[in-house]
């Protein structure tokens, strides 16, 4: 049984969605943050790379929210919710599958912008990271005009990839999305998902770890 190695308030959350989604069954391990809000020194001892999320598939220890989605669509579930290479809608799969990854990027570039608006660096960072994040919810914007859902008709990890950046992110400011009427009813129907919900009870941000 795949073993999810929890991190309170990350994205690991979405790794619980996509096995909701699969219904694959999974054991969920939490690890609490420190009063730093860090993650503890037994959830860093799990991979090299100490991020989130982290999978334990029978021995097989992977970090990576794309290479675990991945892996587990075809390893466990025949490659539900993902798209071939010979599909029409396959290089909309894989652009949107790193959309998370640059948003957050961009949003750690705009925060380390901040401190010094003075600095002429750091202006032309704020800017970049401004043009950049206009563009690409642009691009979001005018994708889910055309289709429901990011790489066509139908939920795929490319979804479960990107809504972080679409959910979290905003909270904490940088990101807006009230003037993006087609994102907005995206949203809508992704978090009315029941697979969203039970993810979100077990696993989000507002989820009660056990004691």
């Amino acid at each position: 049984m795949i073993v999810i190695h929890h991190l309170g308030q990350s994205q690991s959350d979405r790794i619980v969605w996509l096995m909701e989604e699969l219904g694959l069954p999974y054991d969920l391990k939490w690890h609490h943050r420190g009063p730093d809000r860090l993650a503890p020194d037994e959830y860093l001892a799990l991979h090299p790379a100490a991020t989130a999320p982290v999978i334990d598939d029978d021995g097989l220890v992977l970090t990576e929210s794309v290479a675990i989605v991945e892996h587990i669509c075809h390893r466990h579930a025949g490659g539900r919710l993902t798209v071939a290479p010979g599909d029409p809608a396959y290089i909309d799969y894989v652009y949107w599958m790193q959309f998370n990854n640059s948003m957050l990027g961009l949003f750690f570039a705009s925060m380390g912008a901040g401190p010094a608006p003075q600095d002429p660096r750091a202006q032309l960072v704020a800017k970049v990271v401004e043009r950049r994040q206009s563009g690409a919810f642009r691009f979001l914007e005018q994708r889910l005009g055309q289709s429901a859902f990011l790489a066509g008709p139908a939920l795929t990890c490319a979804d479960i990839m990107s809504a972080y950046a679409l959910v979290e992110l905003p909270k904490f400011g940088p990101v807006a999305i009230d003037d993006l009427p087609n994102v907005q009813a995206y949203l809508k129907r992704i978090t009315s998902r029941p697979a969203y919900i039970k993810a979100m009870e077990i696993a989000g941000p507002q989820a009660k770890p056990p004691a």
